[in-house]
């Protein structure tokens, strides 16, 4: 098994679905077999591999497809499910004949993409901590596995392989959500030749978060490559750096508190990282020149400024000046400031720097992936890119994340579209348009020029005078105020306006309402087009994969604490709504769930119809219409197209494949059949044609040879004695096959069959075992769960409980006895419960033991002692345990006929039961406590 099952609750709409059947599409079809629906058999087990396919039944497990969008699940522990193995057993697969996986979504894009000679991408996204970074690494190593190479190639495979570490060394950090996070947007461009070899990459980069240089919440750390440099760094290089092991000493290593985080390596990961750079063929003045802008970052932010006669910072301790001018430059910056925009400065120059040699980090890291050959290549792109994002406070990184993400969708939702009506034209279906919110009004509100957000925002910062965060709420409520998908406290009805804040504006994003703190201004003291550079960047970001094929990952993590299967239901919905699975999945169900070619249709459902069956001699499309006329399609539920037939619900596929297994198993049996009567036939006429020779010492001899050479493989001098042996054996097992799986007997094998026998008995073991499950009812089932219930509490515990196993629990037995008492009873409760079980029961007083007949009723809740439709005792589950004051127990007689057993409650209420394990177990189903009831033995 190669996928782990998880529990995830159904309400929460993603139960993840896999088996080998799949939706249809056409530029994988082509050499798809009967494996496509064939796993639909067993949609009741491990559920529908596509979530276009769902209808009622809701299964778990951590991939799921919609079409072709994979949604994944975090784990949250190593699977053995990317292994070499794993790889190879994907590779060259048609997309849907396998499980889903990243791997069928990597070697579909591929396959695609040599066999079409076409650019492809594939879009990874999710909340931070979803197993982002992981999937795109996960891609990448496919691709280096699979892929044709030589010796030269192997360069570039290992530079584009190493190009993560460095990248995630300077671009990630710990944060409460992911020990991993990468705080940047990544798109690679992974550059292929004719052959399918990778010969070249380009990476783009999006949106350093450079506010984590200076600043950390409480739980969270800086950029990784500080403290693996601290950390890993050799002495010498520390030395010269002046820096020293201990990151407590760094005022911009300690904010968050935990510089030492146990499940981060950061030794080890300098090492892993240090060796990238030599493979990516950084020089070493190139890393002394970086490491000593990163020291310079340390040192800067452990300067400190005091006050001056005038008011002005001043700096008196120079120490950290001369490292920083010994590292990294050597300029000076003379301004009058006061302590608070010193310090306010002294960041920004932090995140300046490095900001700035992260970009430069990028492009030295692309000039050693550039392919320096002119000839024409194509191209897999790779974007991790972080999800949709509401927090607690949302500022202008929030801002820029969510507008990417609203981008993005418009993307996904127009290229599925876009593909449906084109195939729909194709095959000559009338397009039915289909619902669904076009997010297109909300990037307008914020991209538009000279109108949208992001164009108010520039104006503000750039004109004379100083801006602030209400002139700027000002501009949006004169300039955008109208349109419904913007409010601010002053706009808003009296119910919105509590939960808005003066300085706060909202927008009604496709995913839900953000609220973001609109002190901008500040972002943009040393760079007041930011939003406009980030805009024109996602602009040519959209432009570059509307140019490409589309493929999407989308990631989903299961809970906040990183506990591998444990689930947040509220935390799941979260993410469905703001990932737009609903939305896509919407789209992708409003038209057919199925397509798929006539000629493939027809071969496998043909059986199903007289007409077609064996043989269909006419147009695949005429074979197909009668096929489904006479299975009784209505004209609501499919569409014939000129190459494939459509099928619009779910339901409508599922009832041809249930009829299809019904048939495949009849057609199975009377073809096994048949090949056995004419094997015996074959058998009978050669040994017919022996004995009519009149050499019968010939004969003796073969069988004397096969004898003595038994032993060995099979070969001419003992082919005829073993399948003397092998024929005997099998005609006698015929007659002792078990025939219930309590049966454990086995007829014994020759030596030379001992093999085979085994086989034969773990076939027949479990096929009576399926027969036997699918023998077994609803009602049945409740049984037997009882009969579990009343081995644990009784096995071992009473003296002929063996026997009583077979001995069938009824479900209730209110039919039984007065039935006219229990409707008084019902009359007397309110609300009226509902009765589960009712017996009669002989009560004991505790002075005398006076014997008094009653009748014990089970209700969800209460059990009730009951006499003439009167309540005598009313006991709720919940009070009840094994021990204390409030105990509940069972007294079994070991041997004495004459002593009765009997059921206490609470000490007081004895009840001598008839029925005593049918009693206890149905008492402990209903309380939902196995160890409710103590068992005590006795004479």
């Amino acid at each position: 098994t190669v996928f782990i099952c998880v529990k995830i609750p159904a309400s929460c709409l993603l139960s993840l679905y896999h088996t080998s059947f799949v939706l249809q599409k056409e530029e994988v079809e082509d050499n798809t077999d009967a494996n496509m629906e064939g796993a639909l058999i067993a949609r009741d087990r491990v559920g529908v591999q596509d979530f276009v396919l769902l209808d009622s039944h809701t299964k778990n497990l951590i991939y799921t497809y919609i079409g072709t969008l994979l949604v994944s699940v975090n784990p949250y522990k190593e699977l053995d499910i990317y292994t070499v193995t794993q790889m190879q057993l994907y590779r060259g697969v048609n997309f849907f004949e396998l499980p889903p996986h990243l791997y069928a979504i990597a070697d579909n894009a591929y396959r695609v993409m040599c066999s079409e000679y076409n650019n492809h991408f594939i879009l990874i996204s999710g909340e931070s901590g979803a197993g982002k970074t992981e999937a795109s690494k996960k891609i990448l190593q496919y691709y280096a596995v699979t892929c044709p190479t030589t010796e030269q190639l192997q360069i570039v495979r290992d530079r584009l392989l190493l190009s993560n570490p460095v990248l995630e060394a300077f671009g990630n950090a710990k944060t409460l959500r992911n020990d991993n996070s990468s705080r940047f947007g990544k798109y690679m461009d992974i550059q292929f030749d004719f052959k399918g070899a990778p010969v070249g990459g380009h990476i783009l980069s999006y949106l350093i978060e450079k506010s984590r240089v200076v600043h950390q919440n409480h739980g969270e750390r800086n950029f990784h490559i500080f403290y693996q440099l601290l950390e890993g760094g050799d002495k010498d290089l520390l030395c010269w750096l002046g820096l020293e092991r201990n990151p407590q000493k760094y005022a911009y290593l300690i904010q968050g508190r935990c510089a030492k985080v146990f499940s981060i390596n950061d030794k080890n990961d300098w090492k892993i990282v240090r060796k990238a750079f030599s493979i990516i063929d950084f020089t070493e003045k190139d890393l002394e020149h970086l490491f000593g802008i990163v020291a310079s970052v340390l040192h800067l932010g452990n300067i400190q400024f005091e006050e001056d006669s005038n008011g002005h910072a001043i700096i008196r301790n120079g120490t950290q000046i001369k490292w920083i001018s010994k590292v990294s430059f050597a300029s000076q910056v003379l301004s009058p400031l006061n302590v608070d925009l010193a310090f306010y400065a002294r960041d920004a120059v932090a995140k300046a720097i490095y900001g700035r040699t992260f970009t430069w980090l990028v492009n030295k890291i692309n000039g050693s992936l550039a392919n320096k050959d002119s000839t024409r290549k194509t191209v897999i792109g790779l974007l991790d890119i972080y999800g949709f994002e509401v927090l607690d406070t949302n500022s202008f990184e929030q801002f820029c994340i969510n507008y990417c993400n609203e981008k993005l969708q418009q993307l996904l939702i127009e290229m599925t579209l876009k593909a449906e009506q084109e195939e729909y034209e194709l095959e000559g279906i009338e397009w039915e348009p289909i619902p669904y919110f076009n997010n297109k009004i909300i990037c307008d509100l914020v991209e538009q020029k000279h109108k949208g957000i992001i164009s108010i925002l520039d104006e503000e910062c750039l004109r004379p005078g100083e801006a602030t965060d209400l002139s700027f709420l000002e501009k949006l409520e004169e300039k955008v105020g109208d349109h419904a998908h913007f409010v601010t406290r002053k706009l808003a009805d009296q119910k919105t306006r509590k939960s808005i804040d003066w300085v706060d504006f909202r927008l009604l994003h496709y995913a839900g309402e953000v609220t973001y703190f609109a002190k901008l201004n500040k972002l943009f003291s040393m760079s007041s087009q930011v939003a406009t550079q980030f805009k024109n960047s996602l602009m040519s970001l959209i432009e570059i994969l509307m140019s490409k094929e589309p493929s999407y990952v989308r990631c989903i993590k299961p809970n906040e604490n990183k506990e591998p299967g444990k689930f947040d239901d509220f935390l799941i919905r979260h993410q469905v709504k703001y990932l737009g699975l609903m939305e896509h999945l919407r789209v992708r169900r409003a038209g057919f769930a199925y397509r798929r070619k006539y000629e493939l249709f027809l071969q496998r459902y043909k059986s199903l119809c007289p007409a077609t069956w064996p043989h269909w001699h006419g147009p695949a499309a005429e074979g197909v219409e009668r096929l489904i006329k006479h299975l009784g399609y209505k004209p609501e539920e499919y569409k014939l197209g000129r190459t494939k037939i459509f099928i619009r619900f779910p339901k409508t596929l599922f009832a041809t494949e249930d009829a299809f297994e019904i048939r495949k198993h009849l057609l199975g049996m009377a073809a096994l059949e048949a090949c056995w009567r004419g094997a015996l036939a074959r058998k009978e006429a050669k040994k017919r044609t022996v004995g009519c020779s009149d050499n019968q010492e010939v004969i003796i001899t073969v069988f004397i040879n096969g004898f003595i050479n038994r032993k060995k493989p099979l070969c001419p001098e003992n082919i005829e004695f073993v399948r003397l042996v092998q024929y005997k054996y099998f005609m006698k097992l015929r007659d002792h096959v078990p025939k219930n799986v309590l049966d454990k007997s086995w007829l014994r094998p020759p030596s030379i069959l001992e093999e085979t026998s085994e086989m034969l008995k773990k076939i027949c073991i479990r096929n009576l075992v399926r027969k036997y499950c699918r023998g077994v009812t609803a009602e049945r089932k409740v049984q037997l769960q009882q009969k579990v219930v009343a081995s644990a509490v009784f096995r071992g515990k009473k003296e002929g409980y063996l026997q009583s196993i077979n001995q069938p629990f009824v479900d209730t037995r209110l039919s039984e006895y007065t039935p006219n008492l229990l409707k008084g009873l019902c009359q007397m409760l309110t609300p009226a419960p509902c009765f589960q079980y009712a017996t009669p029961v002989v009560k004991y007083d505790r002075n005398g033991f006076k014997a008094r007949e009653r009748l014990l009723v089970l209700t969800q809740s209460s059990a009730y002692v009951v006499e003439m439709a009167k309540i005598k005792q009313k006991i709720d589950y919940a009070t009840l345990k094994g021990n204390g004051v409030n105990w509940c127990g069972a007294f079994l007689p070991i041997s004495d006929p004459l002593t009765l057993p009997l059921l206490c409650f609470q000490g007081d209420v004895i009840l001598h039961c008839e029925h005593i394990f049918e009693v206890v177990s149905k008492l402990c189903m209903l309380a939902n406590k196995q160890n409710l009831v103590k068992v005590v033995q006795g004479r």
